[in-house]
């Protein structure tokens, strides 16, 4: 199927090709209702090309789109903006065909991809040997999402956790293990994350305020790149225990990925290496400098206007981050086949990828079809607009946020806002601590999903966790009370007839019949636009629109609607609505409840 918006889309391109010419139909969902549900303003850009008055233009091109199975009449308005209103006639056939389920699938209207791509998602990546924080949230989570979407659209995803495992850090802690630690040396896989914690913070002391230890911690680093077996032990005990703290997270957070640390691409680094090598002499793109091997591309410098290297290899025939991104962007397009890769990393790196994927361009390191995109992404602040510290000044780790949100559901799912309809049946404990997990989870999902990926956002437990507002409970507890609908009105809903037109008489039943039908556009435009607030907007205003039809005053009967045929129509809209509301969240991330 085709969404709304690609249909019209399509029949105004039809018409400005009668014109004579080629445009973007510029065809948007509207803004202000009372303009209509969509609008065009491809009549401004046309006046400019043909040298006429966009109010002529436009009255030209409504005699020629051919939408009256779709809308009323178009209107032109100010200057020269094409209105279009949908016919209940066509949202009541148009739903019917969404709501079939393809292959057992709920697709809900949206089309796969016409073009599949091969996606690499670089998301997470934490450096190990220290507990996730606050600062993996929003790259965790976003990438996730991202993945889900792009996936659902048809597309093959590789969900890359490009850990840190190969540094100065590894070396540091194995020397200090080895220094301070000899009962813990004959038994390392004894290690917990707790205990790599404390090391870290005492190694990481000990080696700015020590020459002889800092140089040892290098020597080690060599040792331990070099496969050196007792440092290699050592060092493998480090990540397992790192990585299997970070997959208990992901596991909460429904995430799956794969790891790959540096360590993978340390042969590969070295063959980079000599690849670049290889230029130097060629042009000034690559040459040494100081010793190190750099890369000097146009249109970087410094504060002082001289050119900008990027060190691939130091001085002292060490790797960094350049080295070990270029690498891996190499492995992604020659053994993952990459199409388009995206880094789902903090705006603070935009400099870094901006050289990263120009030096790619120019060296020709790889196939120059392959898309980069830098994903850029806020900070998560504190409710004073100060970056998330604990009391002492540390970081605050993931793993207790997560924990105070599940806590706090807790008391949600005991105290429900007044004014709510409760459930007619009770949770049981184990039903209960289910259910907190979950909105715990997806009260912290939502809630960064919700904001603009270039915004930084002040985190508040509160907020994310009220059942007011465009928010995960809200939103699970909309879906739960379509569930509680359906128990109230003793039908199963995937039992409803799926053949006859919905009955889209009363005004808050056309006002929803217009929100479902927009799933699929939004799920475009997020595919599109990788915006994840684009979905918890949408979703937001599902919800709302579902509460005016529900609601006694301003809605529609549903339960003890009459005659039959309308009341299975409503509840029709009512399972419409809970598909809609389930896919949507799960495109975040985000699992159902059925009872709150």
């Amino acid at each position: 199927m085709e969404s709304v918006l690609a249909i019209l889309t399509a029949r105004v391109r039809a018409a400005i090709r009668e014109l004579g010419t080629e445009a973007d139909p510029l065809v948007r969902a509207s803004q202000d209702q009372q303009f209509g549900d969509y609008q065009s303003n491809c009549a401004m850009g046309l006046a400019k090309k043909l040298g006429r008055k966009p109010r002529d233009i436009a009255g030209e091109l409504i005699q020629k789109i051919q939408v009256e199975d779709l809308c009323d009449q178009p209107q032109i308005a100010g200057p020269g903006f094409i209105n279009f209103r949908l016919r209940p006639a066509f949202l009541s056939a148009y739903l019917c065909d969404v709501s079939k389920r393809t292959d057992g699938q709920d697709r809900l209207g949206v089309a796969r991809a016409r073009e599949p791509e091969t996606v690499v998602i670089d998301l997470s990546s934490p450096n190990l040997a220290k507990e996730m924080h606050i600062g993996h949230l929003r790259s965790t989570v976003i990438g996730d999402c991202v993945a889900r979407v792009l996936e659902f659209m048809g597309h093959t995803v590789h969900r890359e956790n490009h850990v840190g495992d190969w540094g100065t850090q590894f070396g540091m802690l194995v020397s200090f293990l080895l220094r301070t630690k000899p009962d813990v040396v004959g038994q390392p896989d004894k290690l917990v994350i707790k205990d790599l914690e404390s090391f870290y913070v005492e190694a990481k002391a000990l080696f700015d305020r020590d020459e002889d230890f800092k140089k040892t911690s290098r020597e080690t680093v060599v040792k331990l790149q070099r496969g050196d077996p007792e440092t290699r032990r050592f060092w493998k005990a480090f990540c397992d225990e790192s990585l299997r703290h970070c997959h208990d997270i992901y596991e909460r957070l429904g995430v799956k990925l794969i790891d790959r640390g540096e360590s993978f691409y340390a042969e590969l680094m070295e063959e980079i290496v000599v690849r670049l090598e290889n230029m130097v002499g060629d042009g000034d793109l690559v040459r040494l400098s100081d010793g190190a091997l750099c890369l000097f591309m146009k249109g970087f410098s410094n504060r002082d206007g001289e050119p900008l290297p990027m060190i691939v290899r130091k001085s002292d025939g060490g790797y960094n981050y350049a080295t070990s991104d270029l690498a891996t962007i190499a492995h992604r397009v020659e053994a993952l086949a990459a199409t388009r890769i995206i880094y789902v990393v903090g705006a603070t790196q935009k400099q870094h990828f901006q050289m990263v994927f120009e030096a790619v361009r120019q060296t020709k390191l790889v196939n120059a079809d392959v898309q980069f995109h830098h994903l850029a992404f806020g900070s998560v602040l504190d409710k004073s607009g100060r970056p998330f510290k604990t009391r002492e000044g540390g970081t605050i780790k993931l793993k207790d946020v997560l924990d105070e949100a599940v806590t706090r559901a807790k008391k949600v799912i005991d105290r429900p806002a007044s004014g709510k309809d409760k459930s007619e049946h009770s949770l049981s404990p184990e039903q209960r601590d289910e259910a907190a997990e979950r909105i715990g989870m997806a009260a912290v999902k939502y809630f960064d999903l919700s904001h603009a990926l270039n915004t930084d956002y002040r985190f508040d437990v509160e907020h994310m966790l009220s059942l007011e507002g465009n928010t995960a409970p809200y939103m699970l507890y909309a879906y739960a009370r379509i569930c509680s609908i359906g128990r109230k009105a003793e039908v199963e809903f995937e039992s409803l007839p799926a053949d006859g037109p919905m009955i889209l008489d009363h005004a808050s039943e056309v006002a929803l019949a217009k929100t479902l039908a927009r799933f699929a556009e939004t799920v475009e435009v997020v595919a599109r636009d990788l915006k994840p607030n684009v979905l918890t907007e949408y979703l937001g205003d599902l919800a709302k629109s579902f509460s005016r039809f529900y609601d006694k005053k301003l809605g529609v009967r549903v339960i003890d609607a009459s005659p039959d045929d309308v009341r299975i129509s409503r509840l029709r809209l009512c399972d419409l609505t809970a598909r809609t509301l389930k896919l949507g969240l799960s495109l975040l991330g985000i699992e159902t409840v059925d009872q709150m």
